[in-house]
């Protein structure tokens, strides 16, 4: 038998060709579903920015139009920065909240499990159910934490009709919202840290704050890159509880791009102008989530062989 032209045994050759149309009539379906339901519309909406459709017309093409009207649109402009506001006061807090209960959770105390399961039902909830009840929460004349001040003589702010207080407070309705489901990527992360390294650790006489940035923190670079990147795109991406609370205002104090998007697109019936703006925050994604992987994709590994 010739080396550089091996025989291939027919048999073998058939058996491979069945696995391999198997396994791609067994994708078919996936597949199918992916370019249907993601990459068409994502394609739709990236043809739709070149042009002006008010949804009833014909679309007419005007090619980059919309994108350098984009400079001179103080709203959509404002929008974007209010969402780059809205995910500062969001991921930190809620990061840090996530990961401290996770470290509570992760220690041997009575009822821990009832306390992660207590900690996870507000995420089970619908955002717009939570928007209604959180509403009433913060009204300044009839609102429960209002009311609840005015026991111990103290004035409560007009919370979502202050352009100061409206988007922290939205802000903080979500951090309560997913701190908890956040918590549970940090827990599965901390629990699959070996016993080993800590044991070795308090052999060295390492305090608590020397294992938790040498061990605990390093070890959970993996979880912390899942939850940075899902929390920033949903961060991004929030609509319902904004739009239920506060509708983008006041005085669009409150209006993220995302909400800006749906303003424009089915208000205003500019769904060209509002795909153009679906494409900027696609980019803005796309580009913060290849930064973040940029920064932990290096895992730390402590190996005792």
């Amino acid at each position: 038998m010739n080396a550089l032209n091996p025989v291939v045994d027919p048999a073998r050759r058939t058996r491979r060709d069945r696995s391999t149309a198997t396994a791609y009539a067994l994708l078919a379906p996936s597949l199918v579903g992916f370019a249907v339901f993601l990459v068409l519309p994502i394609a739709a909406v990236f043809a739709l920015s070149l042009f002006e459709w008010n949804l009833l017309t014909d679309p007419e093409f005007v090619g980059l139009r919309n994108y350098r009207d984009l400079a001179e649109d103080e709203r959509a402009l404002k929008s974007i920065g209010n969402t780059f506001y809205y995910v500062l006061l969001n991921i930190p807090i809620q990061t840090v909240l996530a990961l401290l209960l996770a470290l509570v959770l992760n220690s041997k105390i009575k009822g821990r499990n009832v306390f992660r399961v207590i900690y996870v039902l507000p995420w089970m909830a619908m955002p717009v159910a939570l928007g209604v009840i959180w509403r009433w929460v913060f009204d300044p004349v009839n609102g429960g934490l209002n009311r609840f001040l005015d026991l111990f003589g103290v004035d409560g702010a007009s919370w979502l009709n202050d352009t100061a207080w409206a988007m922290p407070v939205v802000a903080s309705v979500n951090v309560w919202q997913y701190t908890g489901y956040t918590m549970l990527f940090f827990l599965a992360g901390l629990q699959a840290i070996p016993a080993e390294l800590y044991e070795a650790a308090d052999v060295d006489g390492a305090s608590r704050t020397h294992r938790f940035f040498a061990i605990t923190l390093p070890l959970l670079r993996p979880a912390m890159l899942f939850v940075l990147v899902t929390s920033v795109i949903g961060s991004f991406q929030v609509f319902d509880t904004i739009h239920v609370m506060t509708a983008g205002g006041p005085a669009g104090s409150t209006a993220t791009l995302n909400y800006q998007i749906y303003l424009e697109s089915f208000t205003q019936r500019s769904a060209g102008y509002g795909s153009m703006l679906a494409v900027v925050l696609f980019a803005v994604i796309a580009a913060i989530t290849l930064l973040q992987v940029l920064l932990f994709r290096k895992r730390t590994v402590y190996d005792f062989s």
